[in-house]
């Protein structure tokens, strides 16, 4: 675990505290919701001061990267993200959304009812502990599962959630080829903001991409 990371972390700490949908084919170009990244400049100096090392998924499990929690009032982290990333979005006592449109960045699809959508970790709880996180207190997990300042969290449709499940940019990237520089963006800064390492692969495949950027 990094200094950088352990700095960081009281700050991050500190603002976690805080049916069916309907879908159809979005012709126009998906948009981003999360926080913007970084430039590809700067990811690609991110990544070049990365970690370099094989992954290790040894003891994990998702339990240990408690989610969702309260970020304010009676929002949790997924029913904030909701509120960001979609338009429209009407919201009852609890917080829970009850109409909205939806556009998911990864395969251009409109979503009308947030039963439809998956908030994403860009970079997945297991592919986290196999990178640095299995040797974080809880409240770390806690604060990276739920972090909605850096570009981690998104809301996505459910099937290209579920197609991606916790693989890495190596094995698995947006659908939307127009999304795949800020994915990847997205990646490292997460990455390097956590002092997580990366495998082999993973690197490459980053850098190929950021070449395109």
């Amino acid at each position: 675990m990094t200094n950088r990371f352990l700095s960081r972390f009281a700050t991050l700490a500190a603002t976690a505290a805080l049916a069916t949908g309907v879908l159809t084919v979005n012709a126009g170009t998906a948009q981003a919701a999360l926080p913007t990244p970084v430039s590809a400049a700067t990811a690609r100096g991110y990544l070049a001061q990365l970690t370099v090392k094989a992954e290790d998924r040894t003891g994990y499990s998702r339990d240990l990267f408690p989610t969702w929690i309260t970020i304010s009032g009676t929002c949790n982290t997924r029913e904030t993200v909701l509120k960001r990333d979609g338009s429209n979005v009407v919201t009852d006592a609890s917080c829970a959304a009850t109409s909205g449109t939806w556009v998911s960045p990864y395969d251009g699809v409109t979503i009308t009812s947030a039963s439809g959508l998956d908030i994403d970790h860009v970079v997945p709880l297991a592919e986290a502990w196999d990178s640095g996180a299995s040797a974080w207190t809880t409240a770390q997990r806690q604060a990276f599962a739920n972090d909605v300042t850096r570009p981690q969290l998104v809301a996505v449709s459910a099937s290209t959630n579920r197609s991606k499940g916790d693989k890495d940019p190596a094995e698995w990237l947006p659908p939307v080829t127009s999304y795949r520089c800020t994915y990847v963006r997205a990646w490292v800064q997460v990455k390097y903001y956590y002092g997580l390492s990366v495998d082999t692969a993973e690197k490459t495949a980053l850098t190929d991409v950021l070449a395109g950027c």
